[in-house]
């Protein structure tokens, strides 16, 4: 992946240091944690350590605020949530802030992921998106396979995209 891609005045970059990293929680906590009400105890997990296996990838505005983020899991880190195939990756924590939504921000955050997993030489990525945003993964590509299931009292689908070299 690039260093950074630009979308509609939004900078999208593979988060680097413990500042990066705290912003990424930071949007977490607001859209989990505060709108959602996820508890905060399950919202953060071993995989948001530095950590070989995980890549954090974060947005941000033209006025320095960060506007989104999500995380790349890969070997084993992902094997638990891939089924235990080592060439799909799994996309998580997808968040973005109330007032950048509806920018392409996600979108974005979704392709720069994708571009990770594909530069660690991974053929797909799953996912487990909340049902209501079935379709924005969709139209990203996505199939969704396997049965609805409950993840912090939130109904889940488990989703798949191919990759192709890009």
């Amino acid at each position: 992946m690039s260093t950074a891609e630009h979308v509609t005045g939004v900078t999208v970059r593979v988060a680097v240091g413990p500042a990066d990293r705290e912003a990424c929680f930071a949007v977490r906590k607001e859209v989990f944690v505060a709108e959602q009400r996820v508890p905060e105890d399950i919202e953060y997990d071993a995989y948001d350590a530095e950590d070989a296996d995980t890549v954090h990838v974060l947005a941000v505005g033209a006025d320095g605020r960060v506007l989104g983020t999500g995380r790349l899991l890969h070997g084993p880190a992902a094997a638990a949530k891939t089924g235990g195939d080592p060439t799909v990756g799994s996309l998580g924590r997808l968040a973005v802030t109330k007032a950048a939504r509806g920018l392409g921000v996600g979108v974005a955050l979704v392709r720069a992921i994708e571009d990770a997993a594909r530069e660690r030489g991974l053929g797909a990525v799953d996912l487990h998106a909340q049902t209501h945003a079935r379709g924005f993964y969709e139209r990203l590509g996505y199939t969704a396979y396997g049965a609805e299931f409950l993840d912090a009292g939130i109904a889940h689908l488990s989703m798949r995209r191919p990759l192709h070299a890009s």
